[in-house]
């Protein structure tokens, strides 16, 4: 439930305030201007992110994970509701979208503390035999929230209608879904506060640091050793899991309303299904790497990606299918063959790391790794140089898939790994992140 409020928070601005980003810049301002103020709004509560889980990832490693939760989800949601308040271009002028900006800043510092702090809370009450599963059901608060505020908007447009400047939508309807996101998230903390219990496998972990007199800090232990090679191949393998996310939720919606003409409402159907799909498939993957391994997975899915996946974009931004349905049919299985590893980062990344530095070495290496593909417009940029620009997408899809399967290869089976023994791994000479015999 927190990673649904979280992905929830994450996607408003995108999803919710695209029908009435006029209320925040000046009505003279280019098409393009205004697409460079909606993308610097979503790239802060990217940037934000990283710091959230460095700092955060300390805090939940030190002072616990359920009181960092507590601190991070009550923080995001102070600053969602203020963002439902906001003044627009009218009243502030310029300042409006800049004080949007700093919020969604602050925002994303928070939203990284949020999945920093509970996954590994979660995943250290999980029976690593029930791992995959847990995982998996954690990361379809993803699929799940898209396709929940796609449809909250849906519903909203069709009854507070946007148009111009002083429309109903645009005026005050776009700040309904802020408040939303607000109320659950303190609906959370205050679940976490009457309900939820430390970890005590961290609990017993502090008390061991205690009683030796260690306990240094979690940042610094992350980045030497064992735990340092660890997380550059977390690093690689998210690399790869970012870049083929955004051929998917970010390139492919331009390409299916620009290249081939598709309405909003068909579109925000045809997203809805392949999401609701999609969040089946996490599961899928999770009960299916719990059988045959986390890193066998990888690598097959990786394989799959780069070759059927490669080939069915082709034929929704090439040969573009006229039918609808034969094109939800194809953006759904697209969407799944490419996103569904997704249903691995929660557990994965937490088996990479002993208790001392998981929640450090879970945020980072899950939200650093996102900066180089956060790029992925300048890299479309470069490959329209000498490619129709709709099949940009194509080559991207093919490098990410191959950091995948790097990633996976590089790293070790993790399926069997149990915390409470804290099996550890130390690189040889030769062959970095093998496990110890």
């Amino acid at each position: 439930m927190g990673f649904f409020v979280d992905m929830f928070d994450i996607y408003l601005p995108i999803i919710v305030l695209a029908p009435a980003i006029a209320y925040f810049v000046s009505p003279q301002m280019s098409q393009s201007t205004t697409a460079i103020v909606s993308g610097s709004i979503f790239a802060a509560t990217l940037l934000g992110r990283p710091i959230g889980a460095f700092i955060f990832g300390h805090l939940a490693d030190t002072i616990g994970r359920r009181r960092t939760t507590i601190i991070s989800v009550g923080g995001f949601g102070v600053g969602t509701l203020l963002i439902a308040f906001l003044p627009g271009y009218a009243q502030l002028g310029i300042a409006s979208v800049i004080l949007f900006i700093a919020l969604r800043f602050v925002d994303g510092i928070f939203l990284g503390g949020e999945y920093t702090a509970a996954s590994p809370l979660a995943m250290e009450y999980s029976p690593h035999e029930k791992r995959g599963f847990y995982g998996a059901l954690i990361m379809t608060g993803y699929p799940l929230a898209y396709a929940a505020i796609s449809l909250l908007t849906l519903v909203l447009l069709q009854l507070i209608p946007a148009g111009d400047l002083n429309s109903p939508y645009v005026q005050w309807g776009w700040r309904i879904p802020f408040v939303i996101g607000a109320l659950m998230a303190f609906a959370l903390v205050y679940y976490y506060i009457t309900s939820v219990a430390e970890s005590e496998l961290f609990e017993a972990a502090a008390e061991s640091e205690g009683d030796e007199g260690g306990g240094g800090s979690p940042i610094l232990e992350l980045f030497r050793g064992e735990n340092l090679w660890s997380f550059l191949q977390v690093f690689v393998l998210m690399g790869g899991f970012w870049l083929t996310l955004y051929t998917t939720a970010a390139m492919l919606p331009g390409l299916l309303t620009g290249e081939l003409g598709l309405s909003g409402t068909s579109l925000t159907i045809t997203l809805v299904i392949a999401y609701l799909v999609l969040a089946a498939a996490y599961i899928a993957a999770g009960v299916i790497s719990q059988r045959i391994g986390r890193r066998t997975f990888l690598i097959a899915a990786s394989i799959i990606m780069a070759t059927v996946g490669t080939f069915l974009y082709y034929l929704i931004v090439g040969p573009a299918p006229q039918n609808l349905f034969v094109l939800i049919v194809l953006v759904t299985v697209v969407t799944t063959v490419i996103t569904w590893v997704w249903g691995l980062a929660t557990t994965y990344i937490n088996e990479r790391f002993h208790t001392g530095v998981r929640a450090s070495g879970f945020g980072i290496g899950y939200s650093l790794a996102v900066i180089p593909p956060a790029f992925y417009a300048y890299y479309q940029a470069g490959l329209d140089t000498f490619m129709p620009f709709k099949y940009t997408p194509l080559p991207l899809l093919v490098i990410g898939a191959l950091l995948i399967l790097i990633g996976a290869v590089w790293g070790p089976e993790t399926k069997d790994v149990d915390f409470h023994k804290e099996v550890e791994t130390t690189p040889a000479p030769d062959e970095p992140g093998q496990p110890r015999p």
